[in-house]
């Protein structure tokens, strides 16, 4: 199997007032928390946001290890709705010390260009800054961070910090070259 070389990027907010909004997208357009962890949803979410630019690394994850990942305390799994039909999501993973990790952030492909990103990436990190609110006893949040590589959206990076985030970190690997998953064959035309 051939290689192909992976440019990965660190971004982080190391204060709430680094968090930049974004214009709320016109349309009937929620963002919702999916509080009850599901494994069928997350990888719904998951394989659909992510089949069309090769996110790979939970394909295989059994359901009992989705099911262990989204039942740690301060996981959040973050959904925005477009008239009732999801089109995104933004998960959250609370890390030690006050840091929580962006783990996951992204749109299906029918949604993107449609000013739904920033908008829940901006609402996704307010939720990453106020997470010790909601679950007692977790450290208040002192950092955000997340990592996009060069797999991901055209305007991935540009998304990023036009709501503030700021580079840290830059690593070039190579990866397998693997065949776009999608969802499923054919479900989203290249």
């Amino acid at each position: 199997m051939s290689s192909v070389p992976v440019t990965t990027w660190s971004l982080e907010q190391t204060s709430p007032a680094d968090l930049l909004p974004a214009a709320a997208p016109d349309g009937d357009v929620r963002i919702v928390r999916a509080e009850v962890p599901s494994p069928e949803f997350s990888r719904f979410l998951y394989a659909s946001v992510g089949g069309d630019i090769r996110w790979t690394d939970r394909l295989g994850w059994s359901y009992a290890r989705w099911q262990e990942y989204l039942e740690r305390p301060g996981v959040e799994t973050w959904v925005a709705y477009d008239r009732g039909t999801p089109a995104g999501f933004v998960e959250l993973d609370p890390q030690d010390e006050g840091v929580v990790e962006i783990a996951y952030f992204g749109l299906i492909p029918a949604f993107r260009g449609r000013r739904i990103g920033g908008h829940l990436l901006a609402y996704g990190t307010a939720r990453a800054w106020d997470l010790a609110e909601r679950w007692p006893g977790r450290t208040p949040t002192k950092r955000v961070w997340l990592h996009t590589c060069s797999k991901d959206g055209d305007f991935a990076m540009d998304n990023y910090q036009r709501r503030g985030f700021k580079l840290f970190d830059t690593k070039v690997e190579l990866e397998p070259d693997t065949p776009t998953p999608g969802p499923w064959p054919g479900a989203y035309p290249a």
